[in-house]
C-alpha cells in the first residue's frame, strides 16, 4: 500500500542566469551552464503520521547545459530541525521515490553529490526572502518592482518546479555556496519565488 504525502509552502530559486532566466522556457542558460540555490519551505506537510510543517530542503545544483538535458550535480541539506523520521520522509519525498512531481525533478539529477543535515533558516519579510544553510550557503533576494509598483509574475511556463503556481521574479542580492566542487559567490542576477503543492500520484 502506498504512503499518502503531501507537502505545501514556498519555493525558491536563486541563478546565474542574467535577466529573465530562459531554462523556465526550455532554453539554454544565459551563462552557458546554470549554478543556482534552491529551497522548499513547509508551511504545511505530512507523510503518513509524520508531520513535516515548518521544515526546509534545500539544495545546491549545477546543470552542465540546457536544465531539460538533466546531467545535474546536486548537493541536498534537509533542516536539522528535523526529527530522523521526518528527515527520512523528506529524503524520500524530495528524492524522487515516493512519486508525484518530486520524482520527475529527480529524473533530471545526474549525480547526488551529498546529502546533509545542517541548521536552516528560511525567512520571508514581504517581497524579501532570504535563506541560510548552515556555514555553507546563503542567498537573498527581492521581487522587482513592475508597472505601478506591482511585482512581474510568471505563469504557465514549460519547465515548472511548482506547476500550476503564478512565480514572482525577483533579482538576487548575494548567493553563495562552497563545498563538493560547487563553489561560487554572485549577486544581481535571475531569483524567483512562488507558492508549491506535492502530493501522492
Amino acid at each position: 500500500m502506498t504512503v499518502q504525502w503531501q507537502v505545501e509552502g514556498t519555493y525558491f530559486e536563486a541563478c546565474t542566469c542574467k535577466g529573465a532566466c530562459p531554462c523556465l522556457f526550455a532554453g539554454d542558460p544565459t551563462e552557458g551552464t546554470c549554478d543556482a540555490l534552491v529551497a522548499w519551505h513547509i508551511d504545511r506537510g505530512s507523510m503518513g503520521n509524520i508531520h513535516l510543517d515548518g521544515l526546509n530542503l534545500a539544495m545546491a545544483l549545477h546543470a552542465p547545459g540546457n536544465m531539460t538535458a538533466g546531467g545535474w550535480k546536486v548537493v541536498v541539506y534537509i533542516d536539522a530541525n528535523a526529527s530522523q523520521q521526518q528527515h527520512d520522509a523528506l529524503k524520500t519525498i524530495f528524492g524522487g521515490n515516493a512519486g508525484g512531481h518530486p520524482a520527475t525533478l529527480a529524473g533530471f539529477v545526474g549525480e547526488i553529490l551529498g546529502v546533509e543535515s545542517t541548521p536552516m533558516r528560511y525567512d520571508i519579510e514581504n517581497r524579501h526572502h532570504r535563506l541560510e544553510v548552515g556555514e555553507t550557503a546563503r542567498a537573498s533576494l527581492n521581487a522587482i518592482s513592475g508597472q505601478n509598483e506591482g511585482q512581474v509574475t510568471i505563469s504557465g511556463h514549460p519547465v515548472a518546479v511548482a506547476p500550476g503556481n503564478t512565480g514572482t521574479v525577483a533579482q538576487s542580492e548575494n548567493v553563495s555556496h562552497s563545498g563538493y566542487g560547487l563553489d561560487w559567490s554572485f549577486g544581481g542576477r535571475f531569483a524567483f519565488y512562488s507558492p508549491f503543492q506535492y502530493q501522492a500520484a
